[in-house]
């Protein structure tokens, strides 16, 4: 299963296609969420991307007619990055506890570098098609919820995964958003006592389907 649920190419001046540009782009993306994050929308400024980057701003206009196109790469790329974390913990195989550190331990990951970049990408305007692929995003994303849930049980997926999935995702999202306007994502804790309550939550949720069934 592919971890991509969007592209940015219809914003960016040009796609990268060969292995240099590519990297390029990479590069200019991740240096614009370093910016985004520390500076917020209001100092983030194509100059300062090129420069942190260590590209010349032509190289950024290159590929990105303005910084909104740029932002939207990074939007995307965030999107990317959440699918792939999923995508690993419904891959691992381990017990239902083992996946779900494999998975919180991701998710955290993914935000720990740039704890302020999600809080800014809601905040940003809309350089057109962003709700598209937010709209595309959500539903892969509590698709794959779902999946992880049918894993941890060892079954196939059922109709019901998919509220206990939206469940699921909610209370790990807003735990990890919340830690990371704190300052907490470092804080070994925070894991721990995330997987005690995404594994009770489901071993609750499993004896409770039992029970009804019985």
């Amino acid at each position: 299963m592919s971890t991509r649920v969007s592209s940015a190419a219809a914003v960016m001046r040009k796609a990268p296609r060969q292995a240099r540009s590519r990297a390029t782009v990479d590069v200019i993306v991740t240096a614009g969420a370093r910016v985004l994050d520390k500076q917020g929308w209001a100092g983030f400024t194509t100059n300062e991307v090129a420069q942190v980057a260590g590209v010349s701003i032509g190289s950024v206009y290159q590929y990105f007619p303005n910084k909104l196109a740029l932002v939207d790469a990074i939007r995307r790329r965030h999107f990317d990055d959440v699918l792939a974390v999923l995508q690993r913990a419904h891959d691992r195989r381990a017990s239902t506890g083992r996946r779900l550190e494999g998975l919180i331990g991701d998710l955290i990951a993914a935000h720990r570098d740039y704890p302020a970049l999600h809080r800014a990408l809601l905040d940003l305007p809309d350089p057109g098609g962003a709700k598209e692929a937010y709209d595309a995003f959500q539903k892969e994303y509590l698709c794959r919820y779902a999946l992880i849930v049918a894993a941890c049980r060892g079954r196939a997926p059922v109709k019901a995964d998919t509220l206990t999935a939206q469940v699921l995702s909610s209370a790990l999202e807003g735990v990890v958003h919340n830690a990371a306007r704190r300052g907490l994502l470092a804080d070994p804790k925070l894991k721990r006592e995330l997987v005690r309550l995404a594994g009770a939550y489901l071993e609750e949720h499993r004896a409770a389907t039992a029970n009804v069934r019985s």
